[in-house]
């Protein structure tokens, strides 16, 4: 009895996180997920780290590039930056989430930045989630200090 009721439990938890996915429109231009986000007034990617240097935080809109979506459920993604270290954007309150098919557009995200340190157990849960080998995981070990954006809402621009 209890095998067939952890065998049901865990066909219900795989068959909702696929039927959150499909749920997710599909990166459009124009599309937005959480708050609704316009366009207007928001700096470049490579702006906000010199906007950081001189605050402690940052609120408002990024513009930037999508290279990499939580590969589980679109719970988090990552903006690319010039010198190859994405900036991570996390969901406020995981009130919404990403389509697999937004990796490769060009974003707006409304909402909070600032330098954070990310501790080597959080780097590993996320590169697991993002589907990265078992040695790519186990290279994983000093904390990263870097951006992070958590984001109220985000406008698809092309």
């Amino acid at each position: 009895m209890k095998r067939a009721s952890f065998l049901l439990l865990a066909l219900f938890s795989v068959s909702f996180a696929f039927a959150q996915q499909k749920d997710i429109p599909s990166a459009k231009p124009g599309v937005t997920y959480g708050k609704k986000v316009t366009a207007k007034k928001a700096v470049q990617l490579p702006e906000l780290a010199s906007k950081l240097e001189n605050a402690p935080e940052y609120t408002g809109k990024i513009e930037g590039t999508v290279v990499e979506v939580c590969k589980k459920k679109g719970c988090f993604m990552k903006l690319a930056r010039a010198n190859g270290e994405p900036v991570m954007v996390k969901f406020t309150d995981y009130a919404f989430f990403m389509p697999q098919d937004i990796v490769g557009k060009t974003v707006v995200v409304e909402g909070n930045a600032k330098v954070k340190e990310t501790s080597v157990e959080r780097l590993q849960h996320f590169a697991q989630d993002a589907g990265k080998s078992k040695e790519e995981i186990a290279a994983i070990t000093q904390p990263k200090r870097d951006i992070e954006i958590v984001a109220d809402g985000v406008l698809v621009v092309k």
